[in-house]
């Protein structure tokens, strides 16, 4: 059956489990971009009301673009490398087919209305198709608020726990088939948590290889842009198109950017594996994460890893630093509405944001000079390691009811020291514990996303875990 006619019958192909599988299929023939878009309608209109994933659906837009890409590879044109693919982009990032809203009451919808941010012109040049904008935390920060007339996204695996933020719609729109790979911003872990609490992999690479413009910023110093998807490989074709300088963004980094595709090799003879044992005495830690790490790790020495025991340096005043930068930062952006509009944040956006107003000048230099020292220390671990190794969180998603009045213990999670040094970090699947899913975080050294993508990938090829389905 043809697109055309799947679509007029109102069925829908199966789409392949990962990204790449799908871009390939697409790339041979053996599928059309019309049959994944229907795909991916169907499996929205199964969830996404449940879940929560999508603020707004392109359903026409991406039917005609899949159309247009199903003619495009008929003409017998060169093929992009991920043509009739679709892909959800989190609703901070700007798209031309419709409004992004930042999950929030208070957002100017006309901000950038009508353009697309440079990330997602990279997309569409590489074949992607926008199937919408994904839900968020307000202004991508901070837990669910269920007093606000909004989504509420839910775990795919136990709907009656949270995603994990910030990038929630992201995260659990791959999971049910909603598109096939997306966006998230990483501000603190908001690409590896979703990632990690839903079950799939999310990448964030160095600070500064992906360009920001045409997203709302939280914290300028720390977010992120980059892939969320099934497998590492899929975050590494993601990453090849969205990896480069751009001069409209004032931080966006010249270095080179590596084929990081040809880099997944499968082998880890020689490398070296730093391993952080630092999660041990996190508070709330669930003790089996220790199990399933170490089962982790001992893959990875099958493929031929060396491992060496280490500990991050000066990690409490580190996060700290984090913390300070990242209110203060955030504050610096939304003032002028906390003070004209506090009521229409949700609470642990106030809470949070507004938490700024009580950090000093003094106290914010003190933490950009201790990230600075910090660099320098981790700098020196990785001349005697490739990677770090750590849990991404130590405890599986909470409950959604546990998350109420705006609090939530980010103690238990092993993400925001990377956003404060700005090494690039990728959470993958590495079990199950109580029926929800748990996460490696593989760490490298700065735009050095080519070894920690071939160490991702390595251990996706001798596992299963980022191709976990939902049960029936």
């Amino acid at each position: 059956m043809t697109a055309t006619a799947a679509a007029a019958a109102g069925t829908a192909t199966a789409a392949p489990a990962t990204l790449t599988e799908a871009a390939a299929a697409v790339r041979d023939g053996d599928l059309t971009a019309g049959e994944l878009v229907e795909s991916a309608i169907a499996a929205a209109d199964r969830h996404d009301t449940a879940l929560g994933v999508y603020m707004s659906r392109f359903d026409d837009q991406a039917r005609a673009a899949a159309a247009a890409a199903d003619d495009l590879r008929a003409s017998g044109a060169p093929v992009p490398p991920m043509l009739g693919v679709p892909l959800g982009i989190k609703d901070i990032i700007v798209t031309t087919e419709g409004p992004t809203t930042g999950q929030s009451l208070v957002h100017d919808t006309t901000w950038q209305a009508g353009t697309d941010a440079v990330v997602v012109q990279r997309l569409r040049a590489a074949g992607g198709i926008m199937t919408g904008k994904t839900t968020t935390m307000e202004f991508a920060t901070g837990v669910p608020d269920l007093t606000k007339p909004l989504p509420v996204p839910r775990n795919p695996w136990h709907a009656d726990h949270w995603t994990g933020g910030s990038s929630s719609g992201t995260g659990n729109g791959v999971v049910v088939g909603a598109f096939l790979g997306g966006l998230g911003t990483d501000t603190g872990g908001s690409i590896r948590l979703p990632a990690a609490y839903c079950g799939i992999s999310g990448l964030k690479a160095t600070y500064g290889r992906v360009p920001k413009s045409g997203c709302i910023p939280l914290g300028y110093s720390l977010d992120h842009i980059g892939p969320m998807a099934r497998s590492a490989a899929d975050c590494a074709l993601m990453l090849e198109a969205l990896a480069g300088h751009d001069p409209s963004d004032l931080t966006s980094a010249t270095a080179p950017v590596s084929p990081y595709t040809a880099a997944l090799t499968g082998d880890l003879t020689g490398l070296r594996i730093g391993v952080d044992t630092l999660h041990r005495v996190m508070p709330d830690r669930d003790p089996e994460v220790d199990r399933l790490l170490q089962d982790a790790l001992a893959a990875l020495e099958e493929l031929g890893a060396t491992l060496v025991p280490i500990e991050l340096p000066l990690w409490d005043e580190v996060m700290a630093a984090m913390r300070i930068t990242s209110r203060s930062e955030a504050l610096a952006y939304h003032l002028p509405d906390l003070r004209a509009r506090w009521s229409d944040y949700f609470d642990s956006t106030r809470q949070g944001v507004a938490s700024g107003a009580f950090v000093t000048g003094a106290d914010y230099v003190q933490a950009q000079r201790l990230r600075q020292h910090v660099r320098g220390l981790v700098a020196d671990l990785f001349r005697d390691v490739d990677v770090v190794v750590t849990p991404t969180t130590s405890t599986p998603a909470p409950r959604i009811d546990e998350l109420a009045g705006g609090r939530w213990n980010f103690r238990s999670t092993h993400t925001g020291y990377w956003n404060a040094v700005g090494n690039p970090a990728l959470a993958a699947p590495m079990g199950f514990l109580g029926g929800l899913p748990m996460s490696v975080q593989v760490v490298g050294r700065p735009f050095d996303e080519a070894t920690v993508l071939r160490v991702g990938d390595a251990y996706q090829r001798v596992t299963a875990w980022h191709l976990a389905t939902l049960p029936d």
